[in-house]
């Protein structure tokens, strides 16, 4: 079962190899339709948008034997619950890699120089000319990047940001990747958190969504940034304390955030929308046909590897 419509290739794919049945309006899956998908099919092939809670796992009878998510967070899926119930929970890593990297320049450069609040003022019609004083915005170029994660995403922006903008990279990661990795990066580790907060420019999330990285950023640690210093969010949004955010941008405390993903998503605070020194995008970070297509093609390949007999290639667990 698709919860999701999928790019054609992918949903083309799997109705050759499966007997898949597909979301034909594209609507999100409620919780009794989640339980009832588990009930009626072999496997699920969720998304973000589904909450896969104990409660929902917890269906019975229980048909399905794997859940093969579209992406590479799974927070959305109690991973208990499903061990519990022995069904094998995969996900898509690698193939978002470069363009969710992107993205995470993308929010840095568009807060830095202001890009949104100019396209606004273009599209208004408020533009009245070149000014030598007019929307003045941060050089990016030459500055410190501090990446709280290095990962692979975390690697990716690392790479970009020190070969094509000469920034300074350093980073905080409690299982880092080998000495070799981050000597070939450039990058400079840090003991904490704290210590990359306070020294940073640009502060850049790639820690996954779990218990322990809920409100990372929290009232605390927000306060120990730069006032001049940007927040960009590309990860997941329950990294970030958005109340703590808001009264922070509100203060003065950071000069500006940049955010593809928010903490009670779809929603958003409704002191962000009013903010000009924040840029918002609708979880773009994978957002390309490139990536979208090898992320569904990815999951019926672990599909593919499960019921063939074969332990599937991204289990987590």
């Amino acid at each position: 079962m698709l919860t999701r419509r999928l790019p054609g290739p992918v949903e083309e794919q799997a109705a050759r190899e499966f007997d898949a049945r597909l979301n034909a309006d594209d609507h999100p899956f409620s919780a009794a339709e989640l339980a009832d998908a588990l009930r009626t099919a072999d496997a699920l092939l969720p998304t973000v948008t589904d909450r896969l809670t104990a409660q929902v796992l917890g269906a019975e009878p229980l048909k399905a034997r794997i859940i093969a998510n579209y992406g590479v967070g799974f927070n959305h899926i109690d991973t208990g619950a499903a061990k519990a119930r022995g069904l094998v929970v995969t996900n898509t890593p690698d193939v978002l890699t470069d363009d969710t990297a992107d993205d995470a320049m993308l929010l840095m450069l568009m807060v830095a120089r202001r890009a949104g609040e100019g396209e606004r003022q273009v599209r208004a019609g408020a533009w009245t000319g070149w000014g030598p004083t007019h929307m003045l915005g941060t050089r990016v170029s030459g500055k410190t990047l501090g990446l709280i994660g290095l990962g692979r995403i975390g690697r990716a922006v690392a790479h970009r940001a020190r070969h094509g903008f000469g920034m300074r990279v350093i980073f905080h990661d409690p299982y880092p990747p080998a000495p070799a990795v981050v000597a070939e990066l450039g990058a400079e580790p840090r003991a904490s958190v704290d210590e990359v907060l306070r020294e940073a420019d640009f502060v850049s999330l790639h820690s996954p969504a779990t218990p322990e990285t809920r409100h990372l950023m929290d009232a605390r640690r927000l306060g120990l940034m730069k006032r001049g210093a940007f927040l960009i969010n590309n990860a997941r949004g329950d990294i970030v304390d958005e109340a703590a955010l808001v009264a922070a941008l509100k203060r003065g405390t950071i000069a500006g955030a940049g955010l593809d993903v928010f903490e009670r998503e779809p929603a958003v605070s409704p002191e962000l929308l009013q903010m000009e020194h924040v840029v918002l995008l609708p979880h773009l970070g994978s957002a390309t046909h490139e990536s979208r297509v090898a992320m569904g093609l990815r999951a019926l390949d672990n599909l593919k590897t499960f019921f063939a007999g074969a332990p599937p290639h991204d289990r987590v667990a």
